[in-house]
């Protein structure tokens, strides 16, 4: 089976300093992937680069068997890769609703694309603060508003770096409610996460990274009978 998104061999840093060696990783449609790793080791660079954010230096990154590395940022979107960035970045003086319509597309026609309704219906609350400007949200309320941002693109894969970063356990549950929702609905998923205990009841497989390349990697029974591994690379 061919994969949705692969990572093949990525050599990637910022100057003169190297981040990645030979990071690769692969999902599959429909499937839900972690990466894993501490802080510094390479995840968020693993996804700009992945996003056109960043160009890599050497390896391959492609997405439905086409090459994307190196492509702009918008370019990787329109071919169908929805980001929830870290730190949200939601846009301040825009509304709720203004900010989830900014970058509507549905260009694959699907059957049930995302509509506000649709997003609505995934976080209520962003339907009752529609009116409310960016900046006037909680931590919480901005996540949910970055995720469904990212869902009206009508990407068929959706990444989160940080899924959870900084919110409090009840709207961490709701965050992962709504992300085992889209897992059940068919999308494919690649989150960044500390939370170890969701993530094993959410995704499929896992990949940990140090150090900018993969040191383990497998699904989720496997990652329960390793706890050396949480605790030597996760810190868990």
């Amino acid at each position: 089976m061919s994969s949705l998104l692969k990572v093949d061999g990525l050599v990637a840093g910022y100057g003169r300093s190297q981040v990645l060696f030979g990071m690769s990783l692969e999902i599959q449609a429909g499937q839900c992937v972690t990466l894993l790793g501490r802080n510094g080791m390479g995840k968020s660079t693993t996804i700009r680069n992945i996003m056109g954010m960043h160009a890599p230096w050497k390896g391959q990154v492609s997405f439905r068997g086409a090459p994307v590395g190196g492509l702009p940022s918008y370019r990787v979107a329109q071919a169908g890769i929805g980001l929830v960035p870290e730190g949200r970045q939601v846009f301040p003086n825009l509304s709720v609703r203004e900010n989830l319509v900014a970058t509507a597309a549905d260009r694959r026609k699907r059957a049930s694309p995302w509509t506000l309704e649709r997003v609505y219906g995934l976080f209520p609350r962003l339907k009752e603060r529609a009116s409310n400007f960016g900046n006037q949200l909680s931590g919480g309320e901005q996540q949910m508003l970055a995720i469904g941002r990212a869902l009206m693109t009508n990407p068929e894969l959706l990444i989160l770096d940080e899924a959870t970063e900084g919110l409090s356990p009840k709207v961490r549950q709701e965050i992962w409610a709504a992300l085992g929702e889209l897992r059940r609905e068919g999308m494919a998923i690649l989150v960044v996460d500390k939370n170890i205990v969701p993530l094993l009841a959410l995704a499929d497989y896992h990949y940990v990274i140090e150090k900018g390349q993969v040191v383990w990697q497998g699904d989720s029974a496997r990652l329960r009978a390793a706890p050396e591994i949480c605790h030597r690379y996760l810190g868990a």
